[in-house]
C-alpha cells in the first residue's frame, strides 16, 4: 500500500486482515481507493461490511470506467469501482477492481474475463447499479439474481460507453420509424 494511504483508519485493518493479498491503494482529493483483485472482492467487501470496526453499512454506488486512451498507465482497461460508506465511523471508501479484456471489444460476444462477483447478497441495493454497469460496459456478475439489461433493450448489439463504441452508434438509429406529434 501507498504510504499516503496508511492514514485511511480502513487501510491497516483491511492490511491486518487480508495479509496473503497485495493490496494497491490511491488518494485524490481527500477520497482513499482501495484497489482489490477481482477474485477476492466478494471476500474483502464481506468483510468491509461485517467487521465492527469497518462497518461499511451502505453501498452508494456502483460505477463502470472505461480506462481506453487515459494517458496514464492502469491495471486493467475496465475497472468497476464501489463506493462505501460507514455511518457508524463516518467514513467513505472506494474500493476498485480492474478487469483486462480478452476479446476485441468493439464485437458483440460476451468477454469471459469482464466477470466479477455480485455484491447484491451484501448489499441488495447493488442490483439496479451491477445491471447499469452491465448493460453500458458489457462487465458481467457473477450471482447476479437478475442481470439483465436496464437502460437499453432487451437485443441492442453492443455496450455503448466503452470507448471503441462509435458516437453515432452502428445504425441502430436508421432503423427508428420517425414519429411526429400526431402519431404519438
Amino acid at each position: 500500500m501507498a504510504k499516503a494511504n496508511l492514514d485511511h483508519p480502513t487501510m491497516a485493518l483491511v492490511k491486518a486482515a487480508f495479509a496473503d493479498i497485495k493490496f494497491k491503494a490511491t488518494e485524490f482529493r481527500g477520497q482513499t481507493t482501495l484497489i482489490v483483485p477481482a477474485e477476492r472482492l466478494h471476500t474483502v467487501m464481506r468483510y468491509l461490511r461485517d467487521d465492527p470496526e469497518c462497518d461499511y453499512n451502505f453501498l452508494s454506488d456502483v460505477v463502470g470506467i472505461d480506462y481506453l486512451g487515459y494517458p496514464a498507465k492502469t491495471l486493467g482497461r475496465f475497472a468497476v469501482v464501489y463506493l462505501l460508506i460507514s455511518y457508524e465511523h463516518g467514513r467513505r471508501l472506494a474500493v476498485k477492481v480492474f478487469l483486462d479484456p480478452s476479446v476485441d471489444t468493439s464485437g458483440i460476444e460476451p468477454d469471459p474475463a469482464l466477470e466479477v462477483d455480485s455484491v447484491t447478497d451484501i448489499w441488495p441495493g447493488a442490483e439496479w447499479p451491477e445491471r447499469e454497469v452491465y448493460d453500458m460496459f458489457g462487465i458481467r456478475f457473477r450471482n447476479h439474481p437478475d442481470l439483465r439489461r436496464i437502460l437499453m433493450w432487451k437485443d441492442y448489439p453492443a455496450h455503448p460507453l466503452r470507448k471503441d463504441y462509435p458516437l453515432r452508434g452502428r445504425g441502430e438509429r436508421e432503423t427508428y420509424r420517425v414519429l411526429d406529434r400526431d402519431a404519438s
